[in-house]
């Protein structure tokens, strides 16, 4: 006997049969039984989840020879010719191959004629998403009002690609993925139909790459029992598929959480040197972290985890964060975008495997808000404990605290002023204010008891430096860098003798040393 593939082998025969689709089966079921038929029907949903096989089912049920049922029974010659694809009166059509509106032109003419043995004759039109619009526009007429003996089964992987126009005109039902509890069970009848053992590791691997899809579980389990040799184990799939494994996945990840990167970068260029290729090592990578996060998060359906939840380690993933698992996925996901445009691709993985040894050590904005407001709590509470608190209620007694004796300095003692010290400020006072300076150039200055005195001998200098006492006072204490207190004062002179002029004498001197002249001719000048 010829060989024959499990997802052949394993076709459903019944609607009962078809696995994971409970509601389509009970509704075509439902309206077999009472004889509600319609004209047009559209299947629509992902790869391998029986959109095909049911079609064939609800074709035999229309023409079984009991029929129509909703059960048809597979043993009458209708059943038989259609289950083999003999069948002239149901036509399977590729909608990918046939899309041109002559295609369409063909059916139209050929619906005229009355099926040749059958009840019905039953159009499958798989992929009908890929016909043209010119040839949909040809169809709808067709398949408003067909002949009574006419029904379409329009199949489509992607059901939003169909117009409106014909999906109004046919009941449309969803199928959905498998979940992978019953993929498990599929899988596990077939290994033990063809004598297989097979542990529960590989039964859940193989369940999981399938996402969803019964047909290819039964397409990847029949590759994997080609070299199994009786005995289907993970080990011999991670040896032949060149596959990483959880054990590997979980060690790299222990590193990632305790900060390892040397022995993180040896454990990837190990697996690598096995022929794993970078594309599949992020791809493990990634979906081990997915699982991460959502174990950190209390999910604990495996099926939604995509791993057996013994692979995940409580210790590791304790050892992580929510935003750091999130943004360990994100560089990940991030990493398997750019490494097709990348130079070296293994370069790419290093940096970023370097870079995840060093997440746990990363602090989000809200973490850093949170450090910023415990320091800022712990040194309000600081304060508070070194501060006397108020007495107690009803107790009279108060707290003391004694704080710690600060340590005895001696006092700081200024350096008296000097000579030279007002030289200094003198020539710095002339710098910025060259007139003040010349004004205080006239009188004479002296030390009493810190304070510098200036003595005018006359009344107009010691006038104007009385105005400026301020300004004098705050510049020279700005220029010794500590306060400067400043006196002025009037020398008391005797009268004049009648020879000399009774006043002006210290004014023109004044005047004399300010503008450095020189008096050309004494006394008063008389009237010639």
């Amino acid at each position: 006997m010829p060989y024959e593939v499990t997802a052949t082998r394993k076709r459903p025969r019944v609607f009962e049969e078809l696995s994971g689709q409970q509601f389509v089966a009970s509704t075509l079921m439902s309206s077999l039984s009472q004889n509600r038929i319609a004209h047009a029907y559209l299947f629509s949903g992902p790869r391998g989840v029986g959109k095909t096989s049911a079609a064939r089912i609800l074709a035999k049920a229309l023409n079984c020879e009991d029929g129509p049922k909703a059960s048809p029974c597979g043993t009458c010659s209708s059943c038989k010719e259609i289950a083999s694809a003999n069948a002239l009166d149901v036509i399977e059509i590729d909608g990918a191959s046939n899309t041109s509106v002559n295609d369409v032109r063909e059916i139209k003419n050929e619906v005229l004629f009355a099926p040749n043995s059958s009840r019905y004759k039953v159009y499958i039109i798989d992929e009908v998403h890929m016909l043209s619009n010119s040839a949909f526009n040809a169809l709808l007429k067709t398949i408003e009002e067909p002949p009574p003996y006419i029904v379409f089964i329009f199949a489509t992987t992607e059901g939003h690609k169909v117009p409106a126009t014909i999906r109004s005109r046919c009941q449309q039902f969803h199928f959905q993925l498998i979940s992978l509890e019953i993929i498990k069970e599929r899988i596990f009848e077939a290994a033990g139909e063809q004598k297989l053992t097979i542990d529960e590791e590989a039964l859940f691997w193989i369940a999981k790459e399938a996402t969803g899809s019964l047909r290819d579980a039964y397409t990847l389990f029949d590759q994997i029992a080609s070299f199994s040799e009786g005995e289907i184990t993970m080990e011999r799939i991670k040896e032949k598929l060149g596959l990483i494994g959880s054990d590997t996945v979980s060690s790299l990840a222990d590193l990632f959480s305790r900060g390892e990167a040397a022995e993180a970068i040896d454990l990837v260029q190990e697996v690598l040197s096995h022929g794993v290729a970078v594309e599949q090592f992020i791809v493990e990578l990634a979906e081990y972290f997915r699982s991460m996060l959502f174990m950190k998060q209390g999910v604990t359906r495996e099926s939604l985890l995509g791993t057996q939840s013994g692979s995940l380690h409580k210790e590791t993933i304790d050892r992580f964060s929510q935003e750091q698992l999130e943004t360990t996925l994100d560089m990940l996901l991030d990493l398997y975008r750019s490494i097709r445009y990348s130079v070296n691709q293994r370069y790419e993985l290093e940096l970023v495997v370097s870079r995840l040894t060093q997440i746990t050590k990363r602090m989000t904005a809200q973490q850093v808000y949170e450090r910023i407001e415990q320091l800022r709590t712990g040194m309000r509470n600081g304060l508070e404990a070194d501060s006397e608190p108020p007495p107690s209620e009803g107790t009279g007694i108060r707290r003391q605290v004694h704080p710690a004796p600060a340590e005895k300095r001696e006092p700081v003692r200024e350096k008296p002023l000097t000579d030279a010290d007002i030289s200094h400020m003198m020539k710095a006072l002339k710098h910025d204010r060259p007139t003040l300076a010349a004004l205080l150039e006239t009188a004479e200055r002296s030390l009493a008891e810190g304070e510098l005195q200036f003595k005018f001998s006359s009344s107009y200098g010691s006038a104007r430096a009385k105005q400026e006492l301020k300004n004098i006072t705050k510049l020279l204490s700005d220029i010794a860098g500590r306060a400067i207190p400043v006196q002025i004062t009037e020398i008391v002179s005797e009268p004049p003798s009648p020879d000399q002029p009774a006043e002006g004498d210290d004014t023109v001197q004044m005047v004399q040393h300010l503008f450095r002249g020189e008096i050309i001719s004494g006394g008063s000048h008389e009237s010639e």
